[in-house]
């Protein structure tokens, strides 16, 4: 059977998604808390506009980028009752529509564990690590083996069910990521691992990119 596509699934569910996650993760303030004022920051994988909120207390500028269109028109409403300023834009994660060393603080947290294969998901690292530029800084999360709902020491492709008001259930494709294997997909691609951790059953990194621009050609 083909695995559910994540562009698809989302716009199907992205009212009721959305209307689930409405704070920050802690992890995300934390990060952008840490963080010094920057010109351009970017949100890969925006959903409903709630890290891209958090990133506008930082940056002068926020792209917020996602596949879904559905998510986008929820972030939109967010930005509108809200007040905060950021640009929509609907795209891939494995080809950004922004040009190189243009990005001064990221974040890409729930959303690589839904590309496919390993070799998408190392592009979209690497496509990360293109557009930060020198010194910046990025956070990355992903769900992983150590989450309790999990059984494995190994990363997996899987679906998780996402459950309508109406009991409709839409299944979703992740891949669940053990620590080590995220690290692996890291160092496989063009960016810089500045610190590791877990957290609430996720990995995280802190990265930057390579200095030298060959290696990430």
């Amino acid at each position: 059977m083909p695995r559910p596509d994540p562009r698809t699934t989302y716009d199907r569910i992205a009212e009721h998604f959305a209307a689930t996650r409405e704070y920050p993760w802690p992890e995300v303030e934390s990060f952008v808390a840490d963080a010094d004022p920057v010109v351009l920051a970017l949100d890969v994988g925006c959903g409903n506009g709630r890290h891209a909120e958090v990133l506008a207390r930082r940056a002068d500028g926020v792209v917020a980028l996602d596949a879904s269109r559905g998510l986008l028109r929820t972030a939109r409403g967010r930005r509108a009752e809200r007040g905060f300023d950021a640009d929509l834009v609907q795209g891939d994660a494995a080809t950004l529509p922004l040009r190189d060393d243009c990005v001064d603080l990221a974040v890409y947290v729930a959303t690589l564990h839904h590309l496919r294969p390993r070799a998408t998901r190392v592009r979209s690292l690497d496509e990360l690590a293109r557009v930060l530029a020198p010194g910046a800084r990025a956070l990355v999360g992903v769900w992983s083996t150590t989450h309790d709902r999990f059984d494995a020491d190994e990363g997996f492709d899987t679906t998780v069910d996402w459950t309508l008001p109406d009991g409709e259930t839409v299944p979703r494709y992740y891949h669940i990521y053990d620590p080590a294997e995220f690290e692996r997909d890291l160092s496989a691609s063009a960016l810089v691992t500045h610190e590791t951790f877990r957290s609430s059953g996720n990995c995280y990194a802190v990265v930057g990119r390579s200095g030298s621009r060959a290696a990430q050609t």
